[in-house]
């Protein structure tokens, strides 16, 4: 039987309030990523090892998305989506009001380095929550006709959430003098993050709960024995369909920086506006895909993008090697992140219609996250590997060969479109 659905405006209030508390999650954790070498300085002795610890701290919080993945799942799948979502913003709150606050190294020495550690693994934690609640309200509030489209909202936010950390320290440096930007300028942003995430805590409160969470089989309970005895296919299929999507993903966006910049000789600044320009596009896609799955399913987006990407991911970076002016690297780079919208488009609701209700943020949230810390957390450092080995060619292959692998998958598996575990219209 299939539950009833809820009225268009009351979905929408829903669908973007979910997608809201998503943009501020992305937009705290990505702050850090960009006024990295701000707060360096502030949380660490004044050595030459300052940045370096900076980004250590940066990565550490990665380690913590598959724990968050799973408590917080298990937290989604029994005490509701609402409320997930609403301590996963909670606790990413908490952690950069703690950025933000916190003396710097000369005034309270090595507790302040202790306290930017605490709130990146906060941080981490709420992040590794966020992609399993989010991707589970949105598909199951979204309704069968267009699930695929605003689904498709999440990776929107995070793109988002990417480029607004970014223009708020281009509008900071181009408002204060360098100076008070170094001293304390840099904490605006993490005041700005915790106060958005207190209004976003707001609305999520005042969210409705879905008929899926409603209608679940109480008596079955979420946990990490249940989600790897009880659906150990699902659980593969998720990580495995991850595995090639999300090192694409963080290859055609992250790495594209640091290769133009030391391999086809651009400025810092170009570099950083080739790759804006196409994020921007990148995100003004997601929709068009999403709703395309509505159409024709969710398999042949995944399967072109499995495709096109052992095509063309050698070709595009080859490419890249050569091109001299920022049209061309922004054309390649457009083209790649075009070819990857096949997974990002969809890979939330794809993951969400493999599961019964009463687990599914749980199976969504905890294998992702576990794909995501091993293939695309480490996709910056494994093409640095290869660069410093001497065969930077190597990386290209590394890529297609894990898209391959999740080709396979994608060709195995069903449309979850037309087999969707999901029972809302």
């Amino acid at each position: 039987m299939h539950a009833s659905a809820p009225a268009p405006a009351h979905r929408l209030k829903s669908i973007l309030g979910g997608s809201a508390g998503n943009l501020v999650e992305w937009y705290d954790w990505y702050a850090y990523a960009v006024l990295a070498s701000y707060l360096a300085p502030h949380f660490f002795p004044d050595d030459a090892s300052k940045d370096l610890n900076a980004w250590a701290v940066f990565a550490v919080g990665f380690f913590m998305r598959p724990i968050g993945g799973w408590l917080m799942g298990v937290y989604g799948d029994r005490h509701g989506r609402k409320a997930g979502l609403t301590l996963s913003v909670t606790l990413m709150c908490i952690g950069s009001l703690m950025i933000a606050l916190t003396p710097g190294y000369a005034a309270i020495g090595p507790l302040a380095t202790v306290s930017l550690v605490v709130a990146r693994l906060i941080q981490g934690l709420s992040l590794g929550g966020e992609y399993g609640a989010s991707a589970t309200y949105l598909s199951e509030m979204a309704g069968k006709r267009h699930r695929g489209f605003f689904s498709s909202f999440q990776y929107v936010t995070l793109i988002s959430g990417q480029l607004t950390a970014l223009v708020v320290l281009l509008v900071l440096q181009a408002a204060m003098p360098e100076a008070a930007l170094k001293q304390w300028g840099w904490r605006i942003p993490f005041l700005i993050g915790g106060v958005l995430a207190v209004v976003v805590f707001w609305l999520r409160r005042r969210l409705a709960e879905t008929e899926s969470f409603a209608k679940r089989d109480a008596a079955r309970k979420s946990s990490f024995g249940a989600l790897f005895l009880e659906h150990p296919r699902e659980a593969a299929v998720v990580m495995l369909l991850t595995a090639g999507g999300t090192l694409a993903f963080y290859a055609y966006t992250i790495y594209p920086i640091a290769f133009l910049k030391k391999t086809a000789g651009f400025s810092d600044a170009a570099a950083t506006q080739v790759n804006a320009a196409a994020l921007f596009v990148f995100m003004a896609i997601q929709p068009l895909a999403g709703a395309l799955s509505d159409r024709i399913g969710r398999k042949p987006l995944m399967v072109s993008f499995g495709v096109l990407g052992v095509l063309l991911t050698w070709p595009i970076f080859t490419a890249l090697e050569d091109v001299r002016t920022a049209w061309q690297a922004f054309a390649l780079m457009t083209g790649a992140l075009v070819i990857v919208t096949g997974y990002t488009s969809i890979n939330a609701v794809v993951k969400a219609e493999l599961f019964p209700a009463h687990i599914r943020t749980l199976g969504v949230a905890l294998p992702y996250a576990l794909a995501n810390a091993i293939f695309g957390g480490t996709a910056p450092y494994v093409a640095l590997w290869f660069k410093e080995a001497g065969w930077e060619r190597g990386f290209y292959w590394y890529v297609t060969a894990m898209i391959g692998i999740s080709l396979i998958t994608y060709l195995r598996m069903r449309d979850t479109a037309k087999h969707s575990r999901i029972l809302e219209d």
